[in-house]
């Protein structure tokens, strides 16, 4: 099982107990965040688009870091102009702990509801013009 997520702009592919780099997360060590997601396949059950409402993926912020630094050198011949900068990302390590599902396939159920609430409103219907 695994799912597609989305932070800090990007979409990562995690699967429960793997470690990620992503982009500063505002919490602090140690705290649960959720993490918004695009896609969660499980076998052959695919969820996307609306039954991800009830689904959702849970990550424990293990530590803040930052990454390599990063040299930016600007030059321009014969006009003397030299420039050099540097820049290290920010960085947030995370753990997925839990993809959480809904019970069950959501589109199995959404047919099922679908099947069975014709059914019920004309007996409602018919309980009402008797009234």
């Amino acid at each position: 099982m695994y799912a597609i997520i989305k932070t800090g702009g990007k979409q990562y592919r995690v699967a429960e107990g793997e470690h990620l780099l992503v982009e500063r997360l505002p919490d602090a060590e140690g705290a649960t965040v959720d993490l918004t997601p695009l896609l969660i396949v499980d076998g052959d059950t695919v969820s996307d688009g609306d039954a991800l409402g009830k689904l959702g993926v849970s990550a424990r912020i293990v530590g803040h870091e930052r990454g390599p630094k990063l040299r930016i050198v600007k030059f321009k011949p014969k006009r003397g102009y030299k420039r050099r900068n540097g820049h290290r990302q920010e960085l947030t390590r995370i753990e997925i702990t839990t993809l959480k599902l809904g019970s069950g396939s959501s589109r199995s159920k959404a047919k099922a509801k679908a099947a069975s609430a014709p059914s019920e409103e004309p007996a409602t219907a018919e309980a009402t013009d008797g009234a």
